[in-house]
């Protein structure tokens, strides 16, 4: 377990922001504009829809995200989504669910702020996540990604009651001593999580892989899943 983040909301006008005030001590939205001098912004080189950026925040490496739409739907609107309530926020719910996780020990980068920006029925959002140093993604290290610390960490996001919209093989980062980091939680959400669920995760993660890495990758997804349904009989499920 971790030490609990300090989560204060702070409100101005339409637009609100949620934080962690051990790390940030006072509210600013400056710090969701990338070209605000103090975050020394570098703009992430793959992913991220070109609305992603490596900053500084406080004493933390972070990455800047502002939610981008993908697909059709884009060509309609970029950057801003119908709004239906605070609780259905996506930066927020973003936030609160590494929150958790992150409260939990389980590895995940630390959420150190989010916000959103209303406007009439729409709204535009951004969040400031921890970033992760020397990592490297799942998708580049097959030959070396070790099956049941992937399994490890997928099966404790899923005790944690979290299914994740998008577990692919980008999504998944592992660090100098093998260990497996999942990011990127926007959409995820607490379901039921039906052995059904947590097996539609598991499917979603071997197309991605079937993807990149052709029967190289479909080859490890079965020893992955191997080491995810021997997690499962231990306790029975």
């Amino acid at each position: 377990m971790r030490k609990m983040l300090e989560v204060r909301d702070y409100h101005q006008g339409s637009a609100a922001m949620r934080y962690d005030a051990t790390v940030i001590s006072l509210p600013d939205f400056s710090l969701f504009d990338p070209a605000t001098p103090a975050l020394q912004s570098q703009p992430v080189s793959e992913g991220g829809r070109q609305a992603a950026w490596y900053v500084r925040c406080g004493d933390y490496d972070a990455v800047l995200r502002r939610y981008r739409r993908g697909g059709l739907v884009a060509r309609l609107s970029k950057d801003r989504y119908i709004w239906m309530g605070l609780r259905n926020v996506r930066s927020f719910n973003e936030f609160d669910i590494l929150r958790s996780l992150y409260e939990a020990g389980l590895p995940v980068p630390r959420p150190l702020a989010s916000a959103f920006w209303r406007s009439g029925p729409m709204y535009r959002a951004a969040i400031l996540v921890e970033r992760l140093n020397d990592v490297i993604p799942l998708a580049s290290a097959l030959d070396v990604a070790d099956s049941e610390q992937v399994a490890g960490s997928i099966y404790a996001m899923h005790e944690q009651g979290v299914w994740h919209a998008d577990l692919n093989a980008y999504n998944i980062l592992l660090d100098r001593d093998g260990r497996a980091w999942l990011i990127d939680f926007d959409k995820a959400r607490r379901p039921v999580l039906s052995t059904e669920r947590r097996a539609a995760n598991l499917l979603r993660l071997r197309r991605s892989l079937a993807k990149v890495a052709g029967a190289k990758g479909i080859g490890w997804w079965d020893e992955l899943n191997r080491s995810y349904a021997k997690l499962t009989r231990v306790v029975g499920i």
